[in-house]
């Protein structure tokens, strides 16, 4: 049984990859923090939990210490893009990596593998079509620029750290906050409103399943060669916002009228983007695979 460190594990990704790694017999610790945040409210498969900081030394020290974690996945991060707080933004994406990565590095035994979620937002919005690993740096917000500033902070660890890097385009399930693009659509057709407001839907982009996406990350930690490897997650395909419109008023039998908000669309948005999961099969295998479809449908049935 191997001891395993999930941070923000009360968030959308961290619930998922709880359960994966409970599933196949790991023993699942947890740090949640934020408001309304409860260690004493059980999460699925986790057999611990903590209220912790990851910014702040001491108290990621003190947990780290604790648990003498064997894997960790950190996934703790400010994810929506166009989150208010800048300053909020840096400090968790950046100075919580940092703390993080510097507190294991104390441990008397560190651990085997250490999963950091960074973000396609790393390349940006600049580029057209399927993106590797390769792909230059163009960061379009401070997101994807603190995304940016985590990978470098990441390499300065690099010998000392058996680290590996993933980088994950669109993903979604159950559980995430209507904020984002397909459970905004998902939630207006479950409520039957008749109008959403969205930006340009005929932009094609690559969109996951988060339980194929915990499966990869949990593949990754148990994968010898993926340490020091970093990792597009993604399917490779693609899918324009108004074929998820359609596919959503199919499943429901509810159609959306579509509104153009201006202040949704995006000046020199790239019409096509998805990623290249070349590296990552090559790595770990063939990947899993769940259709957008029934994704959708899983959604609409919560």
């Amino acid at each position: 049984m191997t001891r395993a460190l999930i941070t923000g594990i009360g968030g959308f990704t961290g619930r998922y990859l709880a359960d994966v790694l409970a599933r196949n017999g790991h023993e699942v610790h947890g740090i949640v923090h934020g408001p309304g945040s409860n260690v004493h409210e059980p999460i699925p498969g986790v057999a611990y939990l903590y209220q912790a900081d990851v910014a702040d030394p001491s108290s990621i020290e003190e947990v780290v210490q604790e648990v003498r974690p064997q894997w960790v996945a950190h996934l703790a991060a400010i994810s929506f893009v166009g989150h208010a707080d800048v300053e909020q933004v840096y400090r968790s994406n950046v100075v919580g990596t940092r703390q993080l990565l510097e507190a294991l590095t104390r441990l008397s035994t560190r651990p085997s593998a250490i999963l950091l979620a960074s973000s396609a937002n790393v390349y940006g919005d600049a580029q057209e079509g399927a993106l590797d690993e390769a792909a230059p740096f163009a960061p379009a917000n401070d997101y994807g620029v603190s995304k940016v500033a985590m990978e470098y902070v990441a390499s300065l660890y690099r010998t000392r750290l058996p680290t590996i890097i993933v980088r994950p385009f669109n993903y979604t399930g159950r559980g995430q906050r209507t904020q984002f693009i397909i459970p905004k659509i998902v939630d207006h057709a479950r409520r039957k409103a008749p109008v959403i407001e969205l930006g340009n839907v005929d932009v094609a982009r690559d969109f996951s399943d988060v339980r194929a996406v915990a499966e990869i990350y949990y593949r990754l930690l148990a994968e010898p060669k993926a340490l020091g490897g970093t990792f597009n997650v993604c399917s490779g395909s693609s899918v324009t916002l108004q074929e998820v419109l359609d596919i959503v008023g199919h499943l429901s039998g509810h159609h959306l009228e579509v509104r153009v908000n201006p202040a949704f669309v995006r000046a020199n948005e790239v019409r096509l983007l998805k990623g290249s999961p070349a590296r990552l099969a090559n790595t770990i295998g063939t990947l899993p695979s769940i259709p957008i479809e029934a994704t959708l449908q899983w959604m609409l049935e919560a």
